[in-house]
């Protein structure tokens, strides 16, 4: 008798356990990683805030520089010049 249920189960496991276990966490990986419309919803309305916090900064910063000529902004532009290495030493000298 158990010269029969160990080959059985056996292949049982094999060809319909195994790829069972796999493919379940395949598609628990897959459902996981992705963004729900909520998730997408709260990003966007993440981005608008930091774009406008940003043009809030930039404002405040000319009007500084419109009080005080010698005061210069310790962060850089969004500019792909103002990337430039030395622009990067400049304002972690500033810190």
């Amino acid at each position: 008798m158990d010269e029969v249920l160990v080959p059985v189960f056996v292949v049982g496991m094999l060809f319909i356990g195994l790829p069972w276990l796999i493919l379940h966490y395949v598609t628990r990986w897959k459902t996981a990683a992705t963004l729900t419309n909520d998730d997408e919803r709260m990003l966007g309305d993440m981005h608008e805030l930091a774009r406008r916090l940003e043009d809030r900064l930039d404002t405040v910063e000319r009007l500084v520089a419109q009080d005080n000529p010698e005061w210069h902004p310790r962060r850089i532009d969004h500019e792909p010049e103002e990337y430039a290495p030395e622009n990067i030493r400049r304002l972690e000298r500033n810190r």
